[in-house]
């Protein structure tokens, strides 16, 4: 092979390494963007909704209270999982309110 019939094999070899890195970078999978996690709001605590209930119970729910205390599947307050505050204080939130 001559000198020219090498530069020619050469720069051919060069023109389909381009085309298959083109071709590899039009195949790839870009990385699925992962949403920024919004800070948590801090857990409630036991006095929080105690709180809430009582004076719940002083508006004169005293019953309501106990009844939805029950429907949370505990005895008293203080037996409560604390995974269900949250939907206990929006329970209570609408209570007294005509609906």
């Amino acid at each position: 092979m001559t000198k020219e019939e090498l530069a020619s094999l050469a720069a051919e070899l060069k023109k389909c390494g381009a085309a298959l890195v083109k071709i590899a970078a039009s195949l790839e999978v870009p990385e699925p963007e992962v949403p920024k996690k919004e800070p948590d709001s801090p857990a409630l605590t036991l006095e929080e909704v105690r709180k809430v209930a009582a004076d719940k119970s002083r508006q004169g729910f005293t019953e309501e209270v106990r009844e939805l205390i029950q429907k949370y599947g505990a005895d008293k307050l203080s037996s409560m999982e604390p995974e269900k505050y949250e939907a206990f204080l929006k329970d209570l939130e609408v209570m007294g309110h005509a609906g």
